[in-house]
């Protein structure tokens, strides 16, 4: 049960003055649609009007706030659409005070002749003469606390204004209660850090640019708050998963021995290691929750085939699970020949399946007359019943979150997990996004890898690049050619997939296919397979190649507008080519002028091929906001934590994390309670409920 204190900040935000359905829902789009979400969002900018010159020293279109006398009113003429004018005065000279659509009876009440009155907006030059349109504030001089000097700007949304978020989030704190200390008392003394209430206080009022930092005391305090309650729910899900026993796997060997003598290569010495950490978990008694890192090509897939064979020996069943059809089919394909070899029965199972063929497998894979099941997330639909599933490989996981994990293992009695995804993820989001899990990496790449020529071309050189990809295409090589928008839109000026698909076709013919993200899941496996075959020289494509299609023919890679892609996105997209012995280049197209940071990107690009240090510099680049996006949503989306500034706090919330669960396993202390709010306050219930299950 959330504890009763908080029940305040999980209420509507409709339960707040001035705020209907229509408001809430435009509230909700901004920021969230509960209290909690309201003061758990800081602050992205401030209006400042401590600056108070005379009007001649005023600077144009800078806020300041003005003593003014009011002199006259020149209302428009009647049946004229003409703004509403007064003139004001101080004893610098004069300054028009616009209104559009003012009503008279207003403005003589707020600016009446011959008061004085403190007035704030922007002065502009129009025609010659002094204006402020539509000021933000007018206020009488004996009654300055009526206009804030300082004001906290929150995200918005079409429809929403300033001013009604303001006063929302100025309720909502209204709300929070003191809740009890949660943090360590010597660790907020040696921060200089305050209480939560007062933190959260001082967020939302700041004074000044410097109380907007990332680094200002109230905002590193609730940061590490946030990072906490990421960090102990992680650690809650590993405990709770590591107490309940797994089983032994026993096998020695006798299958992989079998798939081994059928792989044209040996295993890398990282591919061994990581076998080896994978083998030890199975082994052992406790429950394997392991991640399989490794650069694109790196040999994943083979790693994970035997950790499968593994538990087909020991008498059980394994499922490999992969985000998309075409990638469930492609890793059929490549483990085939190994499992056919080791002589073990390999099923797939798709949203594609219907009827009776569904039925079918569904009832083999019941019995147990398949011992490896590939398919896509339907692997876990309710009508899949396993006979005994001891291991459960889960590919890109980056597609899936936390709670996914923990439902995707209730197939089985506690099977191990693997799960594999061949984007490098830098150091601190490994850290939140997989802090319940071990990792293993795989750093090298399989022998006879060439690397791939990168190079980076203007687009006012398209033509040569065409040029190049048809003589190409002649010999007999295939190319994909990336572009980041599906079709052309008046509002960015970009090149899109289809309109570069008709340029290629009129020079190819029927040599070019295109497969972007608004074609059916059948539509584009059959471009791709074309592309796989060979029968296509071109293959035009939105990121939707980003993850898993391989096609190993493919030795060019074009990015056009490469400086719109992220560094890891770049990287995962390259990767798509040299995963041969043949020769390979990628050719990142970008707009000039670039930008620093995007020149600072294709720089990295070029120099190295190493993923984690490709996804290092990203979030330095970048942030992690950006870096996340939608596509990543498997990561947890930080209010108030900026991985990018706040990877040391990061670090100190994991350590405080472990130190809490060594001394306090089950949350009972004065400050394991405390503790227990805190997780509910970020919405962390699970760990919790983890904790209550015992």
């Amino acid at each position: 049960m959330r504890p009763s204190i908080l029940n305040p900040l999980f209420a509507d935000v409709t339960v707040l003055a001035g705020v209907g359905p229509k408001i809430a829902a435009l509230i909700g789009r901004a920021a969230g649609s509960r209290i909690v979400d309201l003061i758990l969002t800081p602050p992205i900018s401030i209006i400042d009007r401590s600056s108070r010159p005379k009007i001649l020293e005023a600077q144009l279109g800078q806020l300041a706030t003005f003593e003014l006398t009011v002199d006259r009113h020149d209302p428009p003429p009647k049946g004229r659409r003409l703004p509403y004018k007064v003139i004001c005065s101080d004893d610098t000279g004069f300054v028009t005070l616009v209104f559009f659509h003012g009503r008279p009876d207003y403005l003589q009440k707020a600016l009446p002749e011959g008061k004085r009155r403190l007035v704030s907006g922007k002065i502009e030059d129009f025609k010659g003469g002094l204006q402020i349109t539509h000021p933000d504030y007018i206020v009488d001089p004996d009654k300055p606390e009526e206009m804030p000097v300082f004001e906290a700007v929150y995200p918005l949304t079409a429809g929403l204004s300033a001013a009604v978020m303001r006063k929302a989030v100025r309720q909502a704190i209204g709300r929070a209660p003191d809740l009890p200390e949660w943090q360590d008392a010597a660790w907020m003394e040696a921060r200089h850090w305050s209480p939560w209430k007062s933190s959260l206080d001082d967020l939302h009022a700041p004074q000044s640019q410097n109380d907007l930092s990332l680094l200002s005391p109230s905002r590193m305090r609730l940061a590490y708050d946030e990072l906490l309650a990421n960090q102990l729910a992680l650690l809650l899900i590993r405990n709770a998963r590591v107490k309940a026993k797994g089983r032994a796997i026993k096998d020695n060997g006798r299958l992989a021995a079998k798939a081994r003598a059928a792989l044209p290569f040996e295993f890398t010495d990282a591919q061994s290691h990581a076998l080896k950490e994978i083998f030890d978990d199975m082994r052992a008694p406790d429950r394997m929750v392991r991640l399989l890192q490794g650069d694109v090509g790196s040999g994943k897939t083979v790693v994970a085939l035997f950790a499968i064979l593994a538990s087909v020996e020991a008498g059980a069943q394994a499922a490999l699970m992969a985000p998309t059809e075409i990638l469930a089919r492609q890793h059929l394909e490549t483990l085939s020949p190994f499992t056919a070899a080791a002589g073990v029965r390999m099923e797939i199972l798709t949203g594609r399946d219907k009827g009776a063929s569904r039925a079918e497998k569904l009832q083999r894979i019941k019995d147990g007359d398949v011992d490896i099941v590939i398919g896509t997330h339907a692997i876990f639909q309710e009508s899949v019943e396993f006979n005994d599933l001891a291991l459960v490989v889960i590919d890109e996981q980056h597609r899936f979150g936390v709670h996914q994990r923990m439902t995707l293992t209730q197939k089985g009695v506690k099977p191990d997990l693997l799960v594999m995804t061949a984007t490098p993820i830098p150091r601190t989001l490994a850290l939140t996004a997989y802090g319940d899990m071990d990792v293993s990496q795989i750093t090298e790449k399989p022998p006879g890898r060439k690397p791939v020529d990168t190079r980076t071309i203007p687009l006012t050189r398209l033509a040569d690049v065409i040029a190049g990809v048809k003589r190409a295409a002649e010999k007999g090589e295939q190319a994909y050619w990336v572009c980041p928008l599906v079709e052309e839109s008046d509002l960015i000026d970009l090149t899109a997939a289809e309109d570069r698909f008709e340029t290629l076709k009129a020079i190819l013919g029927d040599r070019v296919g295109i497969v972007h993200g608004r074609m059916s899941g059948p539509e584009k496996d059959a471009v791709m397979e074309r592309f796989y075959n060979r029968d296509l020289a071109v293959l035009i494509a939105t990121t939707v190649i980003e993850v898993g299609v391989n096609a190993p023919n493919a030795t060019i890679m074009i990015i056009e507008h490469a400086e719109r892609f992220g560094l890891a996105q770049l990287h995962q997209l390259r990767g798509r080519v040299g995963r041969s012995d043949k020769a390979s280049s990628c050719i990142l197209l970008y707009r000039a002028p670039l930008g620093e940071t995007a020149k600072a990107r294709l720089q990295i690009l070029r120099e190295t091929e190493d993923g984690f240090l490709i996804a290092e510099e990203d979030l330095r680049l970048r942030g992690a906001g950006d870096l996340l996006g939608a596509a990543q949503s498997g990561f947890p989306a930080f209010r108030l934590a900026d991985l990018a500034v706040h990877g040391e706090l990061l670090a100190a919330a994991r350590d405080d994390a472990k130190l809490i669960i060594e001394r306090d396993q089950k949350l009972e202390t004065p400050r394991g309670t405390a503790l227990r709010t805190l997780l509910y306050l970020f919405s962390r219930d699970d760990a919790v409920r983890l904790l209550s299950a015992g």
